[in-house]
Order: C-alpha cells, then structure tokens, then sequence
C-alpha cells in the first residue's frame, strides 16, 4: 500500500513559475526512478522530467532549460522547480515512482495530479 501526493498546483501568469512536491508514502522498502508528467486537455500525456536515485535526470526538449527535477531521498520527495511558464505548459502534472514496497513486490506508482493552469 503506497500512496504518492501531489501539491504545489495553481493559477500563474505567464512567465511565472511554480515549484510542483511529490511525497510517496506507505510500505516502502526503496524507492528507484521518479519523474513527472503532464497531459493537458486532448493531448497525450508526455513525460516532462525523471530522475533516478543517484540524481541524474532528463527532460523533454520542451521544458530544458526551463524546468529542474530534483529529490530528496530522505524524504521519499521529488521535486519540479517549473520557471519562465507559458500557457502551452497548462495541463494536469503527476509523479510516479518506481519503487519496491516493503512487502517485496515491485511496481510503478503515479498520483492522481495537481492542476497547473498557466494565464493572464
């Protein structure tokens, strides 16, 4: 039983930023890759950020240089510090985790979201 919690969502103008959370929670043993993804109304949901355990991390070409993953392994928290937002980064943004839980399955888990409504 693991649960991941999304907050940190909200209304922005564009240009602004915003720092997305990520908290999993429950019978965790180790928790590996984590990342971010985002599906906007009638689009594909597309993979934003990930990053694995040691810190290395990737992006979709549409948010380098713009957007940052980070972790805090102590925390089971990953991180989306999002900066210079455009409207097109509008959309539902979820985390998952690929993690053992402690009863020693392994499984990928997603939250159930936070909205990022970008406008003027």
């Amino acid at each position: 039983q693991v649960q991941l919690m999304e907050s940190g969502g909200g209304l922005v103008q564009p240009g602004g930023s915003l720092r997305l959370s990520c908290a999993a929670s429950g019978n965790i043993f180790t928790i590996y890759d984590m990342g971010w993804y985002r599906q906007a109304p009638g689009k594909l949901r597309e993979l934003v950020a990930a990053i694995t355990a040691g810190g290395r991390a990737n992006y979709a070409d549409s948010v380098k240089d713009r957007f940052t993953i980070s972790r805090d392994n102590a925390k089971n928290t990953v991180y989306l510090q999002m900066n210079s937002l455009k409207p097109e980064d509008t959309a539902v943004y979820s985390c998952n985790a690929d993690l053992r839980s402690m009863d020693w399955a392994r499984a990928t888990y997603w939250g159930q979201g936070t909205q990022v409504t970008v406008s003027s």
